[in-house]
């Protein structure tokens, strides 16, 4: 997290497009190097200055397969990183990679902790604004410390989880709670905005919900049955209703506004139709399926919501809450028929790589190879993915996540559901901070 550790580049929170963190500039050297000018004014915890040789040692040990790191997808292309300097050094890559100042998104560590063990009391040598002071079980102290990238913090934070949404809702209340961020379900937003000094705010989200369908699984192997499940669910009246019109109706799996979504998908995108689904789902032969989602309150009830339109159309659906671990491996292992996801942080559109790519098709012995869950393969789909990824000129990328948007709007190897707001209920204390479209609590270091 962004507030223990640092990254040599983060994202704009309200563009989202990519900027200099404890970096100080990052320069173009051509179609594979970039050159990254470190600032000099940025040390870990324990006083050490951020050097050259702890970016070389962590994106060592990022691409490590020995490690197992969920970075390593992002440094596979990564061919070398050379100190150029006391405060510079630069990194080559072994093929154009379009999105490679995005992927500098990555945590550093000390040169002589990079390949060090995971340390579960969270005791590594950080960069971030805080720094862990106390941890025990349900409840995390970080203390602000000078020398992070951003300038110190004026207050401490206690991090304290809460299981049940009407004792955090309490909390609130009582003030013994300054900022709960996505941690209340929108229908209690309005009890609470304005009571006992609280306020209620919100930003649009770069993430989507969406059903997930198991493209290898019959009937669901048939894009006119995916096509039935979208036209059957009234996503509308969801944002309307349960999501308080907190969430935007999701036309694609990018929102509005990213390369990633061209004008042509508020066309292609199928909407609320029952009677139509109806005539799919209904010559099924009464074929029953499960749908899977996390225990939380707001994620089971919407999916029985979703299990209720599909029913109405003519199909039969159980839902099955499981513990996100249990749901992940289920996923992973192709044993589910229909889930609900959300995708975070959609900033780079080569996460479309991740999430739809013939090559990231999870299984037991590979759960890691990525989030392709749905094991939708497209030969045609995987080559302007391919292409997009090292295609530098951005028209062109533009062309090649045009055409992969406008295919999945086509096949639906998953459906778009929503994209939800970001939302944080604050304090008298903490009115000063306001959500950022990608989810991150940064701007608690801003807070007076």
């Amino acid at each position: 997290p962004r507030q223990l550790v640092a990254a040599y580049a983060d994202v704009d929170p309200r563009t989202l497009a990519p900027v200099p963190y404890a970096a100080r500039a990052l320069r173009d050297l051509g179609p594979l190097a970039l050159e990254v000018e470190l600032r000099d004014d940025v040390r870990f915890h324990g006083g050490k200055a951020l050097a050259p040789d702890d970016v070389c040692a962590t994106l060592a040990a990022l691409a490590d397969p020995a490690l197992g790191s969920p970075h390593r997808a992002v440094v596979r292309d990564l061919a070398r990183c050379e100190p150029t300097g006391a405060r510079t050094l630069r990194l080559t890559w072994a093929r154009p990679r379009a999105s490679r100042r995005a992927d500098l998104e990555l945590p550093i560590l000390r040169a002589d902790e990079a390949h060090a063990p995971p340390r579960p009391r969270g005791d590594l040598d950080g960069l971030g604004p805080w720094a862990i002071a106390r941890a025990s079980e349900g409840s995390l102290e970080l203390a602000p410390v000078d020398g992070s990238p951003l300038p110190r913090p004026a207050h401490a934070l206690v991090l304290r989880t809460v299981h049940d949404e009407n004792a955090r809702a309490l909390r609130l209340l009582a003030g013994r709670a300054d900022v709960a961020p996505n941690a209340l379900s929108p229908t209690l937003l309005p009890a609470l905005d304005g009571r006992a000094g609280l306020t209620v705010r919100s930003a649009r989200a770069a993430s989507v919900t969406y059903l997930l369908a198991d493209n290898e699984r019959a009937p669901l192997d048939r894009v006119e049955v995916r096509r039935a499940l979208a036209q059957a669910i009234d996503r509308e009246q969801i944002v309307r209703t349960l999501l308080a019109g907190r969430a935007d109706v999701a036309t694609g799996f990018f929102p509005p506004g990213s390369m990633a979504h061209p004008p042509s998908l508020e066309l292609l995108a199928p909407r609320h139709d029952r009677e139509a689904a109806r005539r799919v789902l209904g010559a099924l032969g009464g074929a029953r399926l499960t749908l899977l989602t996390s225990t939380e309150r707001l994620r089971v009830t919407l999916a029985r919501l979703l299990a209720q339109q599909l029913a109405d159309a003519g199909l039969e659906v159980e839902v099955v809450p499981l513990d996100f671990g249990v749901l992940l491996a289920r996923l992973a292992a192709g044993d589910y028929d229909l889930a609900t996801l959300t995708a975070p942080e959609l900033t780079e559109p080569n996460v479309l790589k991740w999430f739809f790519h013939s090559g990231a098709i999870p299984t037991r012995e590979r759960p890691a190879a990525g989030a392709n869950r749905s094991r939708h393969r497209d030969g045609e789909l995987d080559g302007w993915l391919d292409a997009a990824e090292i295609e530098l000129d951005l028209g062109a990328r533009t062309a090649l996540y045009g055409q992969v948007a406008e295919r999945l709007a086509r096949d639906l190897p998953v459906v778009p559901l929503w994209h939800e707001q970001q939302v944080a209920v604050v304090s008298r204390r903490a009115a000063a901070f306001e959500p950022s479209a990608d989810g991150r609590w940064l701007g608690l270091a801003s807070v007076p």
